[in-house]
């Protein structure tokens, strides 16, 4: 019913009378993403001259396309907003070369939640033993099972890392549609025994994993700006991603803590890998720092109590 027009309006149509309500009461909307929800809810905050702030994280933007047959709301919503918000540089740019201006922007990057700390050698040590991990080297992904995280390329990968580090364990935390496809992958290429698939995971056991890791392996075809990579550095973990666009802006920023490889390139992504097992090091103290001036969760939502303020005036 939702993916007919009939559905669409009549979901439009209880969007709009559950949210008037809210809405009138509020001095700011704050919309999130993209989806029926949050155009309707921009269109409403319209119509109540209500001040809105829209914040994109990615696929909203990426996978924009201006329909011919229907209102443009999400276009619609971006240019009637106050303010908007980006979740990386790359981000931005590419809403501009849509054609999607806007003149109040910023760049507001995910805050990292304090569960995730630094830990020293022996601080992942005690990780690992709480996770059971006793392998020597550990890899880590946290990531919906999706075509887009592109985990098959990490497990094609896995044999050239086993090659030179044969004692290494891979942990997979995200379900998804691929579970299946990707279990049949590591035991075509015999190296299930070496994978844990952990399946969805609380947040808390997700800090571990990223504490216990040697590496976490990043290797998405598309990310805007990836929170997990951002858990896994503020843990002390280095991370190597594929040039994504947000994986890009990773690496311009954080140095030699975020290492970029070519997207679905399995060899490159080994190779990699291998220098990074070789290092066993911790991130260095200007990410260790950087992460704790810009990116915890009190600072940036003094950004965004900042942006409110301003558009409230």
């Amino acid at each position: 019913m939702r993916r007919t027009r009939l559905g669409a309006v009549t979901s439009a149509v209880a969007v709009a009378w559950c949210g008037t309500p809210r809405i009138r009461e509020a001095d700011v909307i704050h919309v999130h993403g993209n989806g029926l929800l949050t155009e309707v809810g921009a269109v409403v905050a319209s119509w109540q001259r209500k001040p809105t702030v829209l914040t994109l994280y990615g696929t909203d933007v990426w996978h924009y396309r201006a329909p011919t047959l229907k209102p443009d709301l999400f276009a619609r919503a971006f240019r009637q907003a106050s303010h908007v918000t980006f979740y990386s540089d790359g981000l931005r740019l590419r809403a501009q070369e849509l054609g999607l201006a806007q003149d109040q922007t910023s760049v507001v990057y995910p805050p990292v939640a304090a569960s995730f700390t630094w830990h020293s050698q022996a601080g992942q040590a005690n990780a690992r033993r709480q996770l059971g991990l006793t392998r020597r080297h550990v890899l880590v992904n946290v990531k919906h099972l999706h075509p887009y995280a592109a985990q098959h390329t990490l497990i094609e990968a896995m044999p050239a890392v086993l090659q030179t580090h044969p004692d290494t364990q891979l942990v997979i935390c995200g379900n998804g549609p691929l579970l299946h496809h990707l279990q049949h992958m590591a035991d075509a290429a015999d190296v299930s025994r070496h994978i844990t698939f952990a399946g969805l995971v609380d947040n808390q056991t997700v800090a571990q994993y990223c504490a216990a890791a040697d590496v976490f392996v990043l290797p998405s075809v598309l990310e805007a700006c990836p929170t997990v990579a951002l858990e896994a550095l503020a843990c002390g973990t280095p991370v190597v991603t594929a040039d994504s666009p947000g994986g890009i802006e990773l690496g311009d920023q954080f140095g030699r803590d975020v290492v970029v490889v070519p997207r679905e390139d399995p060899a490159a992504l080994a190779a990699a890998i291998r220098v990074q097992l070789d290092e066993r090091r911790r991130t260095t103290t200007s990410t260790v720092q950087r992460i704790e001036d810009e990116l915890r969760l009190s600072v940036v939502g003094a950004r965004f109590r900042h942006i409110y303020e301003a558009c409230l005036a």
